[in-house]
């Protein structure tokens, strides 16, 4: 199994990130390899380490399974957060107004969008060219609009730019 975040070296974006892009979520990934861009994720390890994962002893993935729970539980409904002023995160929760889709909505472009279809490998031809785009789009439509540097054109997936590629000769 893929790990949900990442596989692919050439691209960031995963089967499940562009799941998330279908349905209409705006993805962000931190630069790599600097956790100050990912306090919360940070934090929330630290967190876990500290609470959980150096106290208790998980001998197969029942109990492991079963410990994770009991500290969700605690770390959601009983534990206070400084961040939220020492109130736990349920008494801050508030659910989304929107529905969750039975099935995934189509994927629309605008008409003076250029469209190509993404190969197995991850790739689209322009120009008698190939591009990668990334694994995650294999067999989706991905939308090219021209980019303001002439010969360049940003690559989209549902409502967001996944990638950019250029037409212009590389200078050695």
């Amino acid at each position: 199994m893929a790990p949900p975040w990442g596989d692919d070296a050439d691209s960031p974006h995963t089967i499940f990130t562009a799941w998330l892009m279908r349905l209409g979520i705006q993805i962000s990934h931190g630069r790599p390899y600097h956790p100050q861009t990912q306090g919360k994720e940070e934090r929330l390890h630290r967190t876990l380490q500290g609470e959980l994962l150096s106290r208790v002893s998980m001998s197969n993935l029942a109990t492991c399974q079963l410990e994770f729970d009991r500290w969700r539980e605690s770390y959601n409904y009983d534990r206070p957060h400084e961040a939220l002023a020492m109130q736990s995160p349920i008494n801050r929760y508030q659910p989304s107004p929107r529905r969750f889709p039975e099935v995934l909505p189509p994927i629309l472009y605008n008409s003076g969008d250029i469209l190509r279809k993404v190969d197995v490998s991850g790739k689209i031809s322009f120009h008698n060219r190939s591009f990668h785009v990334g694994k995650a789009f294999r067999y989706n439509p991905v939308a090219l609009r021209p980019a303001p540097m002439d010969g360049e054109y940003d690559v989209f997936y549902c409502n967001q730019m996944i990638a950019q590629i250029s037409l212009r000769e590389e200078r050695s």
